[in-house]
């Protein structure tokens, strides 16, 4: 499909962000696009005078949404947009950038081909976690990249039952556990030993952070599974439930994280030429020579 009505959003009061934005409305403007601005976004570098509109508005009324930033930009918006089924396109102006992968030099020649329908799509599913206190729902949120349940302030383990579709499957006592989309994998997993997921399988990872018995290895299930993490003990600590490193909640010996995959997927759009393993090449500096 080719597409005409458009949403921009970007980090807030991010100086550096502001001259790719600006060239961004203005390639925009060029093609006659409507667009919608985050509603955010200074009005000092609205030079287009775009209409400014909420993340609700946007999911509602456009076709494309353009996150200008790096992958937590990303991470952001596609919570706030994987209920309205729009695709979104990342232009890297980060440090990593995963998953944004069209760099401010190549703005105008990769936009172009996108927009006249060119372009690769990925559907990538996001993560439901509910956390239950003495059977009672106390909060909830979503994850594109992981849910983290960790001890808070002190340098102290934390003790945790992990049940899978209802099945016992270890008790064990480490700093946390991540549990993972193919996404998330890249990401705070992979800093804790997990496997990188590819990013179109059907799977989830889970990783404990640290464990004190080393035969404790991450595993990866369906990702139909549902997903239980109890909290046994904390010790002097509080502990915290986490989604995406960004909505967090305390937890208490005695509550219950529910995690799942969330009906709601995201679809991801890229160039023509994306190449996943490039990707992780480029990043994780594979193949280099000393």
């Amino acid at each position: 499909m080719k597409f005409k009505t458009i949403g921009v959003i970007t980090k807030p009061n991010a100086e550096f962000i502001s001259p790719t934005l600006r060239s961004l409305c203005e390639f925009l403007k060029k093609k006659n696009c409507r667009v919608y601005l985050d509603e955010k976004i200074p009005d000092a570098i609205n030079s287009c005078k775009f209409e400014k509109a909420s993340r609700k508005v946007i999911g509602e009324k456009c076709d494309l949404a353009i996150v200008v930033g790096g992958d937590g930009t990303i991470l952001s918006a596609v919570r706030s947009l994987a209920h309205a089924n729009v695709p979104l396109l990342g232009i890297n102006v980060g440090r990593l950038g995963f998953l944004a992968d069209i760099s401010p030099d190549e703005l105008e020649s990769s936009l172009e081909e996108i927009l006249n329908g060119s372009y690769r799509e990925e559907r990538r599913f996001l993560l439901e976690m509910q956390v239950f206190r003495k059977g009672e729902l106390i909060f909830e949120g979503d994850a594109f990249n992981d849910v983290v349940v960790h001890i808070r302030d002190v340098a102290r383990m934390i003790e945790i039952e992990t049940r899978i579709n209802e099945e016992f499957v270890n008790y064990q006592r480490a700093d946390g556990i991540v549990i993972a989309t193919p996404t998330g994998s890249t990401a705070y997993a992979l800093s804790a030993g997990g496997p990188i997921l590819h990013a179109t399988l059907d799977v989830i990872t889970l990783v404990p952070i640290s464990p004190h018995t080393l035969s404790n290895r991450p595993i990866v299930i369906d990702a139909d599974s549902r997903i239980e993490i109890l909290i046994c003990n904390t010790k002097e600590g509080i502990a915290q439930a986490t989604c995406d490193g960004h909505l967090s909640t305390d937890v208490h010996v005695g509550d219950c994280i529910k995690v799942k995959r969330k009906a709601d997927k995201i679809t991801l759009l890229h160039p023509k030429q994306h190449d996943y393993f490039e990707i992780l090449r480029a990043k994780l500096h594979w193949s280099e020579h000393p």
